[in-house]
């Protein structure tokens, strides 16, 4: 369910380069869309500086706090990393763990030195830990050095219209030349849980995964909100899959997302010092929200003629630090 709904959202909210009007259907006629969701009206304060909250299926935005403004955006940076690896890798190739992967600093999935993990197992590690030992492993396989895998996710960046989004690192360490926003995280997620290999490893609380040699590691989802969805209840908004990050500089980030009463959304938080309290603020208003009104009109379907389509984009930089990063 949740690919189909990304795959809407991706759906002119991604940026892309588009023929000229003249190559172009003109006119779509009779395209059924979701009916229009009412703005979130959060009463209490957030901590985060820099917050959006979108319906997943249409790509409405329903709340926004400087989204647009550049920012550090720690381990969220490793959702462009496996993209990199996901679209230039088989899973079942083998890669060995270098040695300078043990002296990597923050969180770490303490991959044994010299052993062999499948590409999928490095994927688990760095989407559902946040492994920094897995994201350099698979940097260095991939491109030979940091450097050059830097410059890779900035190419990959600018192929995908992210203009306000710059990589220095595959990990997330801080840095002047490493940043993000809102929406660019927004459309950088959306894109991520597109691909279902991606989705999945997002979308699970933990996973064991095992070197060529017998060496086994488990893993636990960082985002502690994961762990609390025991109810499988409407009743109950729930975070189905998400990515944590912290930093110095970035202070707490996370992108979750949320599903209730058959609805889904998509929540980023930069610059949080609260982030789980700032999602328990969200939930709660979102569960208030459907509850009060949308319920009246939410199987209702709308059909719109939409003329010469051209999806339009919408409209601080942290400190070098050798800090953790999860």
């Amino acid at each position: 369910m949740y690919r189909s709904i990304i795959a809407a959202l991706l759906f002119g909210l991604v940026p892309v380069s588009l023929p000229s009007m003249d190559e172009v259907v003109p006119v779509i006629e009779n395209l059924a869309i979701s009916p229009p969701s009412e703005p979130l009206e959060i009463e209490n304060r957030l901590s985060a500086s820099g917050v959006l909250i979108l319906d997943a299926k249409s790509g409405q935005r329903l709340y926004g706090k400087q989204i647009d403004v550049r920012r550090p955006m720690a381990s969220l940076t490793k959702l462009m990393t496996a993209i990199i690896i996901l679209e230039n890798h088989e899973l079942d190739e083998l890669v060995t763990i270098p040695y300078k992967a043990a002296r990597i600093d923050g969180n770490t999935a303490y991959l044994p030195v010299g052993e062999d993990f499948t590409v999928k197992d490095l994927l688990s590690a760095v989407l559902i830990a946040s492994a920094n030992d897995a994201a350099y492993t698979l940097a260095v396989f991939h491109s030979g050095t940091i450097e050059a895998f830097a410059e890779e996710m900035n190419a990959r960046t600018e192929a995908l219209g992210l203009k306000d989004t710059r990589f220095r690192n595959p990990i997330g360490l801080d840095s002047f030349e490493q940043w993000s926003t809102p929406q660019d995280i927004a459309w950088l997620a959306a894109f991520v849980m597109s691909y279902e290999e991606l989705f999945k490893k997002l979308s699970k609380r933990g996973a064991r995964i095992r070197s060529v040699q017998g060496s086994y590691i488990d893993l636990v989802h960082t985002h502690a909100l994961m762990h609390i969805n025991g109810s499988s209840l409407d009743e109950v908004a729930k975070v189905v899959a998400g990515k944590t990050g912290t930093t110095n500089a970035a202070k707490e980030c996370l992108f979750s997302l949320v599903d209730f009463d058959g609805r889904s959304y998509l929540v980023v938080l930069l610059y949080s010092s609260q982030r789980y309290k700032d999602m328990k603020t969200i939930l709660d208003t979102i569960e208030e929200k459907v509850e009060i009104g949308d319920k009246t009109h939410k199987d209702e379907n709308f059909t719109f003629e939409i003329r010469n389509p051209n999806p339009l984009r919408q409209g601080f930089e942290g400190q070098e630090s050798e800090i953790n990063v999860s």
